[in-house]
Parts: structure tokens; C-alpha cells; sequence
């Protein structure tokens, strides 16, 4: 049990400090955005389930690579919030309340949302990218999932659990999360899974690009005797070192 417990605080350790004191401070004052996205996600998704706001969604929130590019992007900020009808929405709602929970307290409001956007926007430009290329390539897509609906908030989720466990040095759970969405693939291949595994190239690219500017810039001062470097630091709070 000590070695579980020594495991689960080096994982753990540093992204739990970061949580410790405003979220039992303010509660839910201390995610709006969470708050708002949970609300706005359950509202979307109670309108799409009735047959006069159902048009509405899919007019104004929902995102296929047959659509042309200019409304796609159009429509991609409310797609963030417009889960699939055929899951059940709970799922998503507890989704969205924890990871962008978490991400929010970590990344504060504005890089939280740009995160989510980011992994979004590169699940639904992987769809067409795939679909040009063919099936017959090993990221390629069949012509059929140009008619498929996006991911909805499920990228955004995924991207921004990599990157936060990332950025606190949860190391193994981005791992897991990594490994799970490439399983999923692997056992049911389908246009969200690899618009997954894309959200998930792209923010690994941004961590691994934020990772080698912070060693160019301690190169470059000559600096030593800094903070371990983390694979993202981005505008955050300071994370404690392990014990």
C-alpha cells in the first residue's frame, strides 16, 4: 500500500497542489468556464433531441468534412458542445466537468478554451486530410466518413487531459489516455476515434514545441540549477517539486 500510495503522489503529487486551494475555496466560482460548457453541453444536446431544435443543431453545431471549409469553422465553436445523440449524455457532462475542470484551475480560462479549440479544429481538418488521401493509406479514410459527424466535445476532452497530465508531469495517465484512444481504434476503427488520436498529435506537438523553446531559452541565459523542465509550461500556477 506505501508503494501504491508513493506511485500515486509522484503521478499525482504536483497536479493535486494545483487543485488544493481554489477548488475547495470557491467551488464552482473557480470554473466558469466548466460551468458554462456543462450547462451549454446539456442544453444542446436536450434541443437536438426534439424535432424542432434538432435542424437548429445541426444548421448552427454540427461539423462533416462535406461541408465547405468556411462553415465548418463557422460551426466548430458550438460543435465543442454538441455531443453525439446516440451516447448517453452523462458521460460527456462528466467529462467536460472534470477535465475541464481541472485544465481550467491549472491553464486559467482563456488557454483552457484555446486548448479545446485547438484539438477540435485539428480532429475536423484530420477528416478531411484522411479523406483526400483514401483508405488505402494508413491515415486515410473512407470517402462514406465525409458524411460523418465530428467528435463533438470528446477531442477537446481527450486533447486537454494529455495535455494537463503533461504539463504536472502525469506522465503515465497521459499515457493511459493515449493508449486507450489508440485501442479504440485498434478494436472499432471510426472517424472519432482517429480524430481522437489527431486532437492528441496536436497537443503533444504544442508540449513538445513549448519543451524545446524553454531549453533554447535556458541554453541560450545559461542558466542552471533551474526547476526540472516540464514537457508544457505554459501560463500556470508554480508546481511543486516531488518529495
Amino acid at each position: 500500500m506505501n508503494t501504491l500510495a508513493r506511485l500515486a503522489r509522484a503521478e499525482w503529487g504536483p497536479l493535486c497542489a494545483a487543485l488544493r486551494e481554489p477548488l475547495p475555496r470557491r467551488r464552482f466560482a473557480a470554473v466558469p468556464l466548466t460551468a458554462g460548457a456543462v450547462c451549454l453541453t446539456a442544453v444542446l444536446h436536450a434541443v437536438h433531441g426534439t424535432s424542432s431544435g434538432y435542424g437548429f443543431v445541426q444548421a448552427t453545431g454540427t461539423v462533416r468534412a462535406a461541408d465547405p471549409l468556411w462553415l465548418a469553422l463557422l460551426r466548430t465553436p458550438l460543435s465543442l458542445f454538441v455531443p453525439a445523440l446516440d451516447l448517453p449524455v452523462w458521460g460527456a457532462l462528466a467529462q467536460i466537468l472534470v477535465v475541464f475542470g481541472v485544465a481550467e484551475i491549472c491553464l486559467g480560462r482563456r488557454r483552457t478554451l484555446a486548448l479545446a479549440y485547438a484539438a477540435t479544429l485539428a480532429g475536423t481538418l484530420y477528416a478531411r486530410l484522411g479523406i483526400a488521401l483514401g483508405p488505402h493509406t494508413p491515415v486515410g479514410l473512407p470517402a462514406s466518413d465525409a458524411w460523418v459527424v465530428d467528435t463533438g466535445p470528446s477531442a477537446a476532452v481527450v486533447g486537454l487531459a494529455v495535455y494537463v497530465g503533461c504539463r504536472y508531469r502525469a506522465y503515465a495517465t497521459a499515457g493511459a489516455v493515449t493508449a486507450a484512444m489508440v485501442a479504440e481504434v485498434i478494436v472499432k476503427e471510426n472517424l472519432a476515434g482517429k480524430e481522437h488520436l489527431a486532437a492528441i498529435a496536436a497537443v503533444s506537438a504544442l508540449c513538445a514545441l513549448e519543451a524545446g523553446r524553454q531549453r533554447w531559452s535556458r541554453a541560450r541565459t545559461g542558466s542552471s540549477g533551474a526547476p526540472p523542465i516540464q514537457s508544457c509550461t505554459l501560463r500556470a500556477g508554480p508546481v511543486q517539486r516531488r518529495s
